[in-house]
Formats: structure tokens, C-alpha cells, sequence
């Protein structure tokens, strides 16, 4: 009878905690959409990025239309832009302002109140997926015109569940090592050099000259290149995947290495 209360009670605090998590990455999603900022990185500037790109030559070459070029590239930056740069800099603040530790020492403890920042992030991808691509398929993207739709939308929810991981980790590596308002720049100037040249909204083979080679192995042009090779051409990016997740682990051990609570 004492195994059936303890196993009862096992189940009962691990269901507590599922709950204790998604009622915080509700409320941090929900503060998230609610900050003008962070509305501002998460939806107008990846919007702002796909409608220049289609009215510019910029692209030209990379797909057989340039709604379909962009569109891909534009996922790729929304993951950033809520998973490092958004949660970066929240994190940092909420750091800075005694948040962090005081949410550590409550029922949700530390690795609860990860989770829920990563299931925050999730929710505001979602949203940002949703948004951005019935834009781009008001502008007239084919995202299954090169594969089978399944395969496809499945290879592309597989490298934006990796990149939110990888993302965030990366971010909290940044929020938890250094100040808050270092954290600001280099969270923000980092975003605007992946945005051009790191791979996200544009192969980094297009960029042409030497660079192009060593660029290939950041995280941003892993996560841009996985989800292109689906829409481009219906495959399934292992070598993409693989430097994805080597990054994602890499940053998870520097951030609990790293990371500091206060």
C-alpha cells in the first residue's frame, strides 16, 4: 500500500508541475505579446523583411519565385527573434530586477521556470508561424509546390521545435553570463547580423565571396537551410539538423555552466 501512495503521489506533484509550468509559460507568452518591443521583433520587422525582400532583386535566383525564396528565411528569423533576442533580453532584465530568484526558490524551482520560458517561446512561434505564413500565402507562397505537404510540414515543425531549443539556449546563455544592458546590444546587434549574413533569410552560399563556407556552420544558417531544403525541394536537411543540435547542446551545458541567477 505505501508503493501505490508514493507512486500516487509522484504522479500527483509531476501533474502539479506540468500545471505550475504551463500557467507560467502562459503568463510569460501572454506579457510578451503584450510589450510593444517585443510585438515589434516578433511580427513587424520579420513581415517588414519579407515584403522588402519580394520587392527587391536581392534574392533572385535562389527559388523559382521570390515570395518562395523569402518565405522559408522568415520562419528561420522568427525563431530567433523570439527564442534569442525576445527571451535574451527578458530574461536578462527579469535577472537584473530579482525575478529570477525569487521564481527559483518558489514550487516551479529553476528547471520549471526554464521549461515554462521555453513553452512561452513556443506559444509566440506558433502565433508567429501562423501570422507570417498567411502573409506570405496572401502574397502568393507555394509551400508545397517541390514535395509531398506532410512530409514537408512535418521536416519543418522538426527544425522549429530544435531551433526554439537551441535558440533559447542560447539566449539564457547570454541573459545569465553578462549584464542586462549588454545583454540588450549584443542580443539586438547579434539578431541583425544573422538576419543578413547569417543565413536566415538567405543562403549564405548566395552572399558569394570567401565567408560564405565558414558562415555555413552557424546555428541560423542550420535552421534557414533546414527549412528551406523542405520547401525548396521537400527534403529532409540531416547535415542542417545535426549542426543544429550539436549548437543546442553546446549552448545548454555553457548556459548551466554559465548562467547566473542573480
Amino acid at each position: 500500500m505505501s508503493e501505490i501512495a508514493a507512486t500516487t503521489q509522484n504522479s500527483s506533484n509531476a501533474a502539479s508541475l506540468l500545471k505550475r509550468i504551463a500557467a507560467q509559460g502562459g503568463y510569460e507568452a501572454g506579457m510578451m505579446l503584450r510589450n510593444g518591443e517585443q510585438l515589434l521583433l516578433a511580427i513587424i520587422l520579420p513581415l517588414l523583411a519579407m515584403i522588402g525582400l519580394v520587392l527587391t532583386p536581392l534574392i533572385d535566383g535562389v527559388s523559382d519565385t521570390r515570395i518562395n525564396a523569402v518565405a522559408p528565411g522568415v520562419l528561420a528569423l522568427c525563431v530567433v527573434s523570439t527564442a534569442f533576442t525576445g527571451q535574451g533580453i527578458t530574461t536578462g532584465f527579469d535577472r537584473r530586477y530579482g525575478v529570477l530568484r525569487f521564481l527559483a526558490t518558489t514550487p516551479l524551482g529553476k528547471a520549471g521556470l526554464i521549461a515554462g520560458k521555453a513553452l512561452a517561446v513556443l506559444m509566440v512561434v506558433a502565433i508567429q508561424v501562423v501570422v507570417l505564413g498567411a502573409a506570405a500565402l496572401i502574397m502568393g507562397w507555394n509551400p508545397f509546390a517541390h514535395g509531398d505537404p506532410g512530409c514537408i510540414i512535418a521536416t519543418a515543425i522538426v527544425f522549429i521545435l530544435v531551433g526554439v531549443l537551441t535558440f533559447t539556449a542560447l539566449g539564457l546563455l547570454i541573459a545569465g553570463s553578462v549584464r542586462p544592458e549588454a545583454t540588450l546590444a549584443i542580443t539586438n546587434l547579434v539578431w541583425v547580423l544573422l538576419a543578413a549574413v547569417g543565413g536566415l533569410l538567405m543562403p549564405v552560399r548566395h552572399l558569394g565571396g570567401i565567408w560564405g563556407p565558414i558562415l555555413e556552420f552557424l546555428p541560423s544558417a542550420a535552421l534557414g537551410d533546414g527549412l528551406r531544403s523542405a520547401f525548396y525541394h521537400g527534403e529532409f536537411n540531416g547535415i542542417a539538423l545535426l549542426s543544429l543540435v550539436i549548437w543546442g547542446a553546446l549552448a545548454t551545458l555553457g548556459a548551466s555552466r554559465w548562467f547566473k541567477w542573480d
